[in-house]
């Protein structure tokens, strides 16, 4: 009997350790003494797949402060024409200008956001929503461009309505009189047609009390500098009550409206330019974000 236990193999003891309590191997085991038998693990990233990513991130970061500068320039512009204490607000919410700033702002910053977060925490559900949003905007702007080639002649006729109502409104709404003056300084023009169309303005028409009465804005004058230097807001005072031809030594007697569409048409290849970089911009942040989504499946199997 002592031989037969000296006999009795060592392995058995191991055996009953690895074996499981049905008197089967465990499966690891089983992958050891089988060396034909592989399982695959979870595919790694590509240096090529970390600097995708690292790119996606660095691209929505740019885009998420660019969206909280026009929404910040939007809320300010805002707060700046806020009524005071008592008083009424002199240009209604809806037809405000900087409106567009913060919506802008807003609808930017978020899309972005959603694409830092997306990138940086492997989120599928935040590349979706990134991913859908910059394509609702790219076809926005394809096809906004289309309409403005096929409506050239409506977006004349809506350039001419915008000046008029930055005429009519140029001493109630500080947006549209600094978008007036800049447009009649720069294009050296005055009007919609010409100068006499401040007359429709109830501050310069003649018939006002006020002492602007029977002038035209600072911006239409020859020399809207005084000593080169100080702007001179007073050097249009009395040009309506002038002839054509001793108003035209004081200011521009000329229209802005075909100014203005002479000039747009001018910057049409620079226009085109800037909105297509924009679309290629956004074209590469989603393929960068196809990207990183398709590693995310990958790896997560």
């Amino acid at each position: 009997q002592a031989s037969r236990l000296v006999e009795l193999p060592y392995s058995s003891f191991d055996d009953n350790d690895d074996d499981d309590d049905d008197g089967h191997s465990l499966p690891g085991d089983t992958a050891e003494q089988d060396p034909g038998v592989w399982y695959p693990g979870p595919p790694k990233l590509s240096p090529f797949s970390h600097c995708v990513r690292y790119l996606a991130l660095v691209w929505n970061l740019l885009f998420l402060l660019l969206g909280l500068l026009i929404l910040a320039v939007g809320v300010w512009g805002l707060l700046a024409k806020s009524p005071l204490p008592g008083g009424e607000r002199g240009v209604p919410l809806g037809s405000d200008p900087m409106l567009l700033f913060v919506l802008v702002g807003l609808g930017a910053s978020t899309v972005s956001l959603a694409g830092c977060l997306g990138t940086l925490r492997a989120s599928p559900c935040l590349l979706r929503f990134f991913l859908g949003a910059v394509l609702v905007f790219v076809g926005l702007e394809v096809l906004g461009a289309l309409l403005l080639l096929l409506a050239r002649r409506q977006l004349r006729d809506a350039l001419r309505a915008l000046l008029l109502l930055c005429l009519l409104r140029y001493r109630e709404d500080p947006d549209l009189q600094f978008l007036l003056d800049e447009v009649q300084r720069s294009l050296q023009c005055c009007g919609l047609e010409s100068y006499r169309d401040w007359e429709s303005n109830p501050y310069f028409n003649c018939s006002s009390p006020g002492v602007q009465a029977c002038g035209v804005p600072g911006s239409c004058c020859q020399q809207p500098l005084e000593n080169g230097s100080v702007p001179n807001s007073l050097c249009g005072l009395g040009a309506l009550g002038l002839g054509a031809a001793a108003a035209g030594a004081v200011v521009h007697t000329g229209g802005c409206g075909a100014a203005l569409a002479a000039w747009l048409w001018g910057q049409a290849g620079a226009i085109a330019a800037g909105a297509t970089a924009l679309v290629l911009l956004e074209a590469v942040g989603a393929l960068m974000a196809l990207r990183v989504l398709k590693d995310i499946t990958a790896v997560r199997g």
